[in-house]
């Protein structure tokens, strides 16, 4: 797996809006991410519940992506750049 010189953890995708993990900090939020997700949605009580820690996991998760995406986030067509 390649070391990310530039301190980036993820590169944005060719076409659309998002990033994939190219470094192991990337694929560890990433997994850590939907194991949090999960117990969320399995141990919790109540819907209120789960929905206020998904909506402050997905937040999280996304701030921290778009602050480690080289090029940072936003809308591509397949080009350079």
């Amino acid at each position: 797996m390649p070391e990310s010189q530039d301190g980036y953890w993820f590169v944005p995708h060719a076409f659309g809006i998002g990033a994939t993990p190219v470094t192991w900090q990337g694929w560890a939020l990433t997994i850590g991410f939907v194991a949090l997700s999960m117990l969320a949605v399995t141990k919790l009580p109540n819907r209120v519940a789960q929905t206020g820690v998904l909506v402050a996991l997905i937040l999280l998760f996304t701030l921290i992506a778009i602050r480690k995406t080289r090029g940072g986030w936003r809308w591509r067509w397949g080009g350079r750049g």
